[in-house]
């Protein structure tokens, strides 16, 4: 499949290539952020077309689960391990283990990415200055900016950090079904915001967007951090660090 690819998609792709994978990364980061995310921030702003259709996916959305209490239940929970304290804790508990452990790039990791991208999400909710929808008896009433929605960014942060830094210690036959486990729990959480009427479409799929670009360039920035002190490069999903096996998957 590899030796199928023209010679310059293998360069970009090939992790002993100097400015292979990581360009390759960037360059990704930099198109989700340019492009999609770009649009979605213009449709906000503009209140495009996308927008209108967002307005009514969520007030149609918001009235069919209203009424449903162990529905509504599953949502909250669901929206609670996508929310900061969840995620926080998660963060401090995995960070107390990697300083046990003594893998402090990895610590570092971790640390930079979380913090950074709420940060972003932050910074960008103040920019776009969207407010939250505007519903008639409210499930869960919340104020505050909606654009993007940062459950749905720090989730996509949170757990694709921990995968990438706990991915030596998955076999790799279920490597792939971890990845699409964290897509469904991400998704499972952005859909949580939605029917619980605190963010609109755009919200989510923005905050998606904004949270993978964030993660695809911390991970960039990890690869060229790592090499430069003499570590050889190489591919996210053989993990950050695949000499850490040892350290993070025994105790003693």
């Amino acid at each position: 499949m590899k030796n199928a690819l023209p010679d310059f998609v293998r360069r970009r792709l090939d992790p002993a290539q100097r400015y292979g994978l990581r360009v390759t990364l960037f360059g990704i980061a930099i198109a989700l952020v340019g492009i999609p995310f770009g649009w979605l921030v213009d449709q906000v702003i503009r209140r495009g077309g996308f927008v209108r259709v967002d307005t009514s996916a969520a007030i149609a959305l918001h009235d069919a689960v209203r009424g449903h209490t162990a529905l509504i239940g599953a949502l909250k929970w669901l929206t609670f391990v996508g929310g900061p304290i969840f995620l926080t804790a998660i963060v401090v508990l995995c960070s107390a283990f990697l300083v046990w452990r003594r893998r402090y790039r990895l610590l570092s990791f971790l640390i930079v990415t979380s913090i950074g991208g709420s940060l972003i999400d932050s910074s960008v909710k103040i920019l776009v200055d969207r407010s939250r929808p505007n519903l008639a008896n409210p499930i869960v009433p919340l104020h505050g900016k909606s654009f993007p929605s940062g459950h749905t960014m720090s989730s996509t942060i949170v757990y694709g950090a921990l995968l990438l830094i706990f991915f030596p210690v998955i076999p790799r036959r279920r490597r792939l079904i971890c990845v699409l486990g964290v897509l469904v729990l991400v998704s499972a959480i952005g859909l949580s915001r939605l029917a619980l009427g605190v963010h609109y479409i755009s919200d989510v799929v923005g905050g998606f967007v904004l949270g993978l670009a964030w993660l695809v360039a911390s991970t960039a920035a990890f690869s060229i951090w790592r090499e430069e002190r003499g570590r050889r490069p190489v591919a996210p999903m053989r993990g950050l660090e695949p000499e850490a096996r040892h350290d993070i998957s025994h105790t003693a």
